[in-house]
Parts: C-alpha cells; sequence; structure tokens
C-alpha cells in the first residue's frame, strides 16, 4: 500500500532526557494537528530531527529513541551540534528567516553555514530515501528544507512531491540578492506542487522563476525539464473546533475553578463598565513588530487621554532564540519601552500595559482570549499568524474586535478586522478609538462572518485541499500526447535502428544539441558534441542532417571542415556532405527594410533584447529582457506583425525566446520531405525543442521516431528531459 511521508525539521514529538531517562510526548502545535489525519493514514511516516543532538545520545538511548519514535510511526533524522549550529541556528534563522522577512539588515551570508545547509538537506533526504517505496507521496515542509525536494526527485523521479512553506516568500528584488538564489530555486522545483499562504507569496516565487531562471509560466504552472510544477495557495488554517470548545468549557466555570490569572483579568474587567482589555500575543520576534506596538499604543494614550485609567494592554511575549544577539536587544528595547510608557501613565490604580515574557499553558491563553475585548495583532511581517484566528475562535459570544496587521497573511482572508499598517501610528490609535468604541451589533456582524469562515477552513480542510491537489498534479502530464522515452521505449527505439538498412536522423540545434545563450553567437559546438557528431557521421548506413534555422554563414564557420549534413535558415539551404551549398528556396528579402524599424522601436523600448540579422529572416531575441515585461511586448509585437505581414508570403514563428519573421513558404517540414526522398529509409528519427521543429514532426511520416526536447505540447510522439539527455541518446546509436 502506498505512504504519504511528511517531512519537516522537528518531529512532531517532544523528546527530553530527564535523570537520564527519555521523556516522549506528543507535540500540540498547529502543524502536527493539521497533519494528524495523513500521518495516521495507511502505513505513513513522518520524518525529522528528534530534538536531541548525536552528542547527547549514547548507543541505548540512541535505540530507545529510535524505537519509541517508530512506535509513534516517525523516523529521525541524526543530527549533531555543529549542524543544529550551522544549519538551524545559523543559515536558517540567520540568513532565511529575515530575509524571506525583509528584514535584510539582520541577514547574513556565510559560506560555511550554506555547505552545512546542504549537508543537513542530504541527511534528510538519506532517511528519506531509506523508508520510500515506488508510488509514495512527500510532503516537504517550510524554509529549513528549500533544498530537499530536488534531492528526492534526483534519486526518486517518479514520486510524487509537495512542498508547503509556512513563512512568507520576499519579492523579486529580496530575493535576488541571495548569493545561492539559482540553488534553492532549483531545490524548490523539485516538487510538484508548491503551496504557499497566500496568492501574493506565489506571486513573488513565479516572478523569482521567470527572472532568474528564464522558465515559461503559464498562469501558475511552471515548464520545467521534463515536468510541469503548479503553485497555488493554500491559507493555513487552526483547529477551530479545539479553541472554540475550550472558550464555552472556560466560560461555565466556577469562581473555584477559575485561575489566578483569569481573576486579575476580572478584577480589571469590572473596575468600571468602559474597561477594556486589548491583548497581543507573539513570540518575542523582531517580524512581530512589537516595539511599534507599544510606541503606537503611547501614542494613543496621548492622543485620546479620555482612555487612561480605562483600557490596558495585555502583552504576551514567548521568549524565541534568546541566544541571538538581535533577539536579545528586541528584548532590551521591549523591556526599556514597557518600562518608560508605565512609569509615564500608571497611577496608584491602573498599570496601563501588563507584560508578560514567558510561555503560558493552553488554559491561560484561553483566560486571556476569552477575557480581552479587542485583540491588536499588528506583525511588520508574518507569513499567517494564527493567533489572530485563535482570537477569532474563542469569541463565543460573538463580540469582540480584531485589529490586524495588512502585512499578515492572515489580513487577505479576514477582511472583517480591522486592518491597519503597523507603521502608521496615527492610522493604528484612531482604529483603537474605532474597536473601543464599536457598538454591539457591528462587533457581532464581523465577527459572525469570521468564524463561519474560519470554521469551514480548518487546518485538517487546508491539509485536505493541499493533498488533493498534489494527487490532481499526477494527471497534468496527461494533458501533453508525447510520452516519455523512458528505458524500454529507448531499447525499442536503438533495437529498431539497429535492424534498419537506411537510417535517417533529423537534429536540431538549438535548444537540442546544445542549450540557450544570451548571445546566439556563444553557442558555438563543443568538443564533446564534435566527437559525438563525427561518431554519428561515420556510423554506417545512416544519413545524419542537423536542421537549424542558424544561417548559412555560421554553420560554414562552425563547421567549416566537417562533413555533415546541413540545412540552414530554416530549410532555405542545403550541403550534402561533401557536397556544395544548394538553394532549395528562392527568396525575396525586400520585406525586411520595412519590418527591420518597426523591430527596431521594440528594442529601443524593451532593455535586453536585440535584432539578429539573418539573410532570409530578421529575429527579435528577448532572453535577457525582463519576464513579464517581454510577455507585454510579445503580445504587441505580434499584433503589428500580424496586420503587417497578412498579404505578404511572411509568417511570425514563436521560438524559445525570440519571434522570428521569415517567408511563409519555408519550414522545416519541406525541407526534411524532400530529403526523405533521397533513399528508401526503413528508420527515420527527428528531434527538436521548438514550435519550429512541429513542422518537421507534423510531415514526417508515421513510423517516425519523432522527439521533443522539454515538457510541452507537441506533435512528436516521445519527449526528453534536456539537452544533456538528448547528448546520452544520440551516443547510444554509435554503440555498435
Amino acid at each position: 500500500m502506498n505512504k504519504t511521508i511528511i517531512v519537516s525539521n522537528r518531529l512532531p514529538l517532544q523528546v527530553k532526557i530527564e535523570n537520564n531517562a527519555l521523556n516522549i510526548k506528543p507535540s500540540v502545535g498547529g502543524l502536527a494537528t493539521g497533519l494528524k489525519s495523513v500521518h495516521e493514514e495507511g502505513n505513513g511516516i513522518w520524518i525529522g530531527w528528534s530534538g536531541l543532538t548525536e552528542e547527547e545520545l549514547d548507543k541505548d538511548l540512541s535505540n530507545q529513541v529510535n524505537k519509541e519514535v517508530t512506535k509513534a510511526k516517525c523516523a529521525t533524522v541524526p543530527l549533531t551540534q555543529d549542524d543544529v549550529d550551522n544549519f538551524y541556528f545559523g543559515f536558517s534563522n540567520k540568513t532565511l528567516w529575515p530575509l524571506f522577512h525583509y528584514f535584510m539588515e539582520y541577514t547574513e551570508f556565510d559560506n560555511d553555514q550554506w555547505e552545512a545547509y546542504k549537508t543537513v538537506n542530504q541527511k534528510f533526504a538519506d532517511v528519506i530515501l531509506e523508508n520510500i517505496e515506488d508510488g509514495d507521496t512527500v510532503w516537504v515542509h517550510d524554509y529549513q528544507l528549500l533544498l530537499l525536494p530536488k534531492l528526492i526527485k534526483d534519486k526518486k523521479p517518479n514520486t510524487t512531491i509537495g512542498f508547503f512553506l509556512h513563512i512568507p516568500y520576499p519579492s523579486y528584488e529580496i530575493f535576488r540578492t541571495f548569493p545561492w538564489r539559482e540553488e534553492l530555486l532549483h531545490g524548490m522545483l523539485g516538487a510538484d506542487l508548491l503551496g504557499f499562504h497566500t496568492y501574493d507569496y506565489e506571486r513573488h516565487f513565479l516572478s523569482s522563476v521567470k527572472r532568474i531562471l528564464r522558465l515559461d509560466v503559464q498562469f501558475n504552472e511552471i515548464s520545467y525539464l521534463d515536468r510541469v510544477v503548479k503553485v497555488d495557495s493554500f491559507p493555513m488554517g487552526i483547529d477551530y473546533n479545539k479553541f472554540h470548545n475550550a472558550a464555552l468549557s472556560h466560560l461555565n466555570q466556577s469562581n473555584t475553578e477559575k485561575s489566578e490569572l483569569q481573576k486579575r483579568l476580572d478584577d480589571h474587567i469590572q473596575a468600571g463598565p468602559d474597561t477594556k482589555l486589548i491583548l497581543s500575543i507573539d513570540r518575542m520576534d523582531y517580524t512581530k513588530g512589537i516595539p511599534n506596538r507599544i510606541r503606537a499604543f503611547e501614542y494613543f494614550l496621548n492622543k485620546y487621554p479620555q482612555f487612561k485609567e480605562k483600557v490596558r494592554l495585555v502583552m504576551l511575549a514567548v521568549p524565541s532564540r534568546s541566544d541571538v544577539p538581535q533577539y536579545q536587544k528586541l528584548k532590551r528595547e521591549t523591556d526599556e519601552l514597557v518600562g518608560r510608557v508605565n512609569g509615564e501613565f500608571s497611577t496608584v490604580s491602573w498599570t496601563p500595559i501588563w507584560y508578560f515574557y514567558r510561555s503560558m499553558p493552553f488554559d491561560n491563553l484561553i483566560d486571556l482570549y476569552t477575557s480581552s475585548q479587542i485583540a491588536l495583532i499588528t506583525p511588520v511581517r508574518d507569513g499567517m499568524n494564527l493567533v489572530a484566528k485563535e482570537y477569532i475562535a474563542t469569541r463565543v459570544n460573538q463580540d469582540g474586535v480584531l485589529i490586524l496587521s495588512e502585512m499578515a497573511g492572515a489580513s487577505k482572508e479576514m477582511n472583517e478586522a480591522l486592518l491597519i499598517n503597523p507603521n502608521n501610528f496615527e492610522q493604528l490609535a484612531d482604529t483603537l478609538k474605532h474597536a473601543i468604541e464599536m457598538p454591539a451589533e457591528e462587533q457581532s456582524k464581523r465577527i459572525k462572518i469570521l468564524q463561519k469562515r474560519l470554521q469551514r477552513y480548518s487546518v485538517e480542510k487546508w491539509a485536505e485541499e493541499f493533498m488533493k491537489s498534489l494527487n490532481d498534479t499526477k494527471k497534468i502530464g496527461k494533458t501533453i500526447v508525447a510520452k516519455k522515452l523512458d528505458e524500454d521505449h529507448q531499447a525499442t527505439m536503438i533495437s529498431d535502428f539497429k535492424q534498419a538498412k537506411r537510417k535517417l536522423l533529423f537534429l536540431d540545434y538549438d535548444g537540442t544539441l546544445v542549450g540557450f545563450k544570451d548571445n546566439p553567437q556563444d553557442a558555438k559546438p563543443d568538443d564533446k558534441l564534435i566527437q559525438l557528431l563525427d561518431q554519428l557521421n561515420q556510423t554506417e548506413n545512416t544519413d545524419v542532417v542537423i536542421v537549424s534555422g542558424r544561417d548559412r554563414e555560421t554553420f560554414e564557420d562552425w563547421f567549416a571542415d566537417k562533413s555533415y549534413n546541413l540545412i540552414t535558415d530554416h530549410g532555405v539551404w542545403l550541403k550534402a556532405k561533401n557536397d556544395d551549398w544548394q538553394m532549395l528556396e528562392i527568396l525575396k528579402t525586400n520585406w525586411m527594410d520595412n519590418i527591420q524599424p518597426i523591430l527596431q522601436t521594440f528594442v529601443d523600448r524593451t532593455p535586453g533584447t536585440f535584432i539578429e540579422q539573418k539573410k532570409y529572416s530578421l529575429a527579435w531575441h528577448y532572453r535577457k529582457a525582463d519576464p513579464e515585461l517581454a510577455q507585454i511586448r510579445t503580445i504587441e509585437l505580434n499584433t503589428v506583425l500580424t496586420h503587417l505581414i497578412a498579404n505578404n508570403d511572411l509568417s511570425v514563428l514563436k521560438g524559445n525566446k525570440v519571434i522570428e519573421i521569415k517567408s511563409s513558404s519555408v519550414n522545416k517540414g519541406r525541407a526534411t520531405s524532400r530529403w526523405l526522398t533521397k533513399a528508401n529509409y526503413d528508420f527515420v528519427f527527428a528531434i527538436g525543442d521548438d514550435w519550429t521543429d512541429e513542422f518537421m514532426f507534423e510531415d514526417l511520416p508515421e513510423n517516425t521516431y519523432s522527439v521533443k526536447v522539454g515538457f510541452k505540447k507537441t506533435k512528436a510522439k516521445y519527449y526528453v528531459k534536456d539537452t544533456e539527455k538528448v547528448r546520452d541518446l544520440l551516443a547510444n546509436f554509435t554503440q555498435q
């Protein structure tokens, strides 16, 4: 039975050594809750680090950990203290965390830590590969494991892999500063489905993919090698019923059952009819905007002094990464600000800010949620923010007001909250006043809508939706008619080749025999390619023909001393081995004078583009242009050219990052069909990568082995991944 393998940095278990004995209990976090049903289905397994380093474990303890972890349907990744220091505390939290949250001033680029990050991702991959079987599904989580999808896909290409990022994905302008940006993107693109909390993060990721890797993106699908990678947004929910039911139970408590915290909260609430508690709960992290919030509250008390002694900010800051300098500085700043505000405004019976720097048990969190009439959640950048959702779930009387930063992912689906810019103190102060004075009917109306939505889209629903979309990715490839040229099909083809009496191989050049270059002239054949072509050219009873849109002069230069069969200019010129060049089509070129100025205006308006003037065609290259601008310009140019060439026997070909204008009477299909008349071929093979090759695939005989390079819609029967696979494939024809 196929299984689902969940992978995260930490296991959904709290593993501790107390008095030389193991203490293991389940985690209660949102991710553990949301993935519980996925994990428990069938023979699923969760892979992650136990929280104990190799140095903390002797052989006996290690065996005990593995035994207990296996019972919980988990497997551990062994990490040393050095791994944890450099991979987790180092690269993950000193590079990726601040960069992805737009705190570039805190971002460190350390090569040793990057190497540790790669090493640990490989350690995770090794454990996964030990546990994986054909047909399994893998779901990888979060920023600590961005390289992992590719490491799995490289070894197990038929595995369905999902990845979800639980923090923001930054804009291209931020991400481009990252020194190892290509490796990180390729790592993520090992997945078949990439999930983000919001469409904004999805859009930023697609922008980076287009601009940095120059890949084709259609809506939310990326054409990547021999696959289509889907990208989508899945806003993570909470265990709604857990919080709602806990709040209901809490309201029915007797005085003797109430906690000390609840009694203190009650004392403030009962001090007067207009008293309000404003709740703020965060980890002590610079992304949460805690100092800003305190300053904004101070500004509010000065602007609206009528609320002094009536409102109190209850601020819970949960300790986080307290050994990191930035977090120590943040803690000092927060302490000083709380002290200053309390010192400035406190009276004998009133302290404006109650400040708790600690973790609190679940029951005390419910005390805070249910007692606070207003929640003030104002991060300066946050992937989602589940506290905002938890607060809403606990409002069982359908009262209360949520003030939420528009910089939190949750703001995209919680429009009924009062959304604010956390840097705008004026707006924040006015919004606080609005929240305090909001009529009960309006509070109820807003809360009802929010609760209905959160109850429907819970954390379980989030996991279910992601898994459904991940399973749907298996159907994407079915829209491509071509089959993957796997080992079985390849073996059949080579067998047919060896048995044939007269063989013919048509080979496209750019994007097939060589990869694309920013400057077309840089795509000269390398020594390995020349060696391969020489071997093919010498193969008995085999005609090898390079069919290209390149101009004759370029091929004369590159293959001057070679006796290859060449067709250039999409089929205008032919050179058969040692014969002279022969013109297959007589073409007019006077149209170029009219088209060239138009192309030049597009070059002027689109940085990074240029015109390549061939003898019989004009090509506008946009490989180096901004992909989104190029997308607009190609539509514009296509519209202009279509009107111009309507009655001129010209056609517009859209190639790989190039638009070419040429005569309609010339194409690779006509040229290759002509060649077929030279002999009685009983084996025909054709390979190419773009739309110009589709004419060839269409016009060649039915029994042709036609192969497309890349995963695209095509008339070819088969496809291969890239130019490297093309060369491996062609080398098989040379084996005796």
